[in-house]
């Protein structure tokens, strides 16, 4: 919990002055979990993410993302954690617990369904949280609202089922504490051109500013 504070004011910091210190201040995390589903997919996502925050945001993050566990008190050293894979999650009791302590202690967790995912999400978080249900974020929440402005909410990044994108947001005593991005595939939009060439370079750079917009939200909430 201390960490995570000691990471917002940080980044904070240097967002009003303007500058960065060399050596790396923090990392973000790609959460590890069992069930069976690749929680390994979009494997060069997030360094993309992480150069383009550090280039627009002023960030210094580590280039290299971190993995790590539901279940693990290194979750705390992270302020920002992200999800993603097509099948079947699963968490224990203890993991569950260890999350939803995270998440109330000022964490934040990113869940981008990377396709087929939602089924299986959604139980999962009902283990964390079973008080919340997920809710759809209005176009005017801050998160749209960051260095880059999104007046129609959450873009559409890639195509699967010819629906629209929902942004989707559990909330805890005010807080946001998870964002849910579903049928829009962010994570695909992050990962180094070509890799879907379906996917112009207009659309990937529209998902790089929707996913900076996470981490300043999640960093300065």
């Amino acid at each position: 919990m201390k960490n995570l504070l000691s990471a917002g004011l940080v980044f904070l910091f240097f967002l009003l002055v303007g500058f960065s210190i060399s050596a790396p201040t923090f990392k973000i995390a790609k959460l590890k979990y069992n069930g069976g589903g690749d929680w390994y997919a979009n494997r060069t996502a997030l360094t993309n993410l992480i150069s383009f925050c550090n280039k627009n945001l002023g960030t210094n993050f580590e280039q290299e993302e971190a993995i790590v566990e539901a279940g693990s008190s290194d979750i705390f050293n992270y302020p920002f954690v992200y999800l993603t894979g097509h099948g079947n999650i699963k968490f224990s009791d203890q993991e569950a617990g260890n999350l939803r302590k995270y998440l109330m202690g000022g964490g934040f967790l990113h869940i981008d369904d990377n396709y087929g995912l939602d089924k299986f999400i959604r139980p999962q978080m009902k283990l964390v949280f079973p008080e919340l249900d997920f809710v759809e974020l209005p176009v005017q929440h801050p998160i749209y609202n960051q260095k880059f402005k999104f007046p129609s909410g959450l873009p559409k990044i890639h195509e699967h089922d010819a629906k629209r994108a929902l942004g989707l947001g559990l909330i805890y005593k005010g807080r946001l504490v998870c964002y849910y991005t579903y049928e829009s595939d962010l994570g695909n939009g992050w990962e180094d051109a070509g890799t879907y060439p379906s996917d112009s370079e207009a659309t990937r750079q529209r998902a790089l500013q929707m996913g900076s917009n996470l981490i300043q939200y999640a960093l300065t909430q």
